[in-house]
């Protein structure tokens, strides 16, 4: 028998600063957002009515989360902005723009664009990287991640895609 546990705790946030891009032109001012994460993890009842150690999942998508905190998210995979860096500086060039960042205020994330639809399948990501995360019996994870009040994008694994 398989039911699904949610997690969806209050600490599993992160604030964050970004930009939206939307052409090599066209992009949003950069805001931020308190960004907020749940799961829904399936897997199959044991014997002793229990499924797994969930706290194995919620002590790792903290950490995720804390990784993210009080950061400016940028995206590497964009096709609309380059990189550069000095000893100082690690500067965004979208159009005509040169935005400098310092270093320690700057995540660059391997996505497209940052969007809550990227961080999802990003964070969802992460977590399966973890190495506690697979050696748990979970058929399927569904990972949520919202700018927003009602404003929620998904990732599941395993990917429909894969199968």
């Amino acid at each position: 028998m398989q039911t699904t546990i949610e997690i969806s705790k209050e600490y599993l946030h992160f604030a964050a600063a970004h930009f939206t891009i939307f052409s090599p032109t066209e992009r949003e001012n950069l805001h931020g957002h308190n960004f907020q994460v749940a799961l829904d993890a399936t897997a199959e009842i044991q014997s002793d009515g229990l499924t797994f150690d969930y706290n194995i999942l919620k002590n790792a998508l903290k950490e995720i989360c804390d990784s993210l905190d009080e950061l400016v998210l940028m995206p590497e995979l964009s096709p609309h902005i380059n990189i550069d860096s000095d000893d100082s500086y690690t500067y965004i060039l979208f159009a005509d723009e040169r935005i400098p960042f310092l270093p320690r205020d700057l995540k660059l994330l391997p996505v497209r664009n940052i969007s809550v639809e990227e961080l999802a399948h990003y964070l969802l990501q992460q977590l399966t990287a973890h190495p506690d995360i697979l050696r748990q019996d979970i058929k399927t994870l569904v990972l949520k991640c919202a700018s927003g009040a009602g404003q929620w994008a998904s990732a599941t694994w395993p990917s429909k895609e894969s199968s």
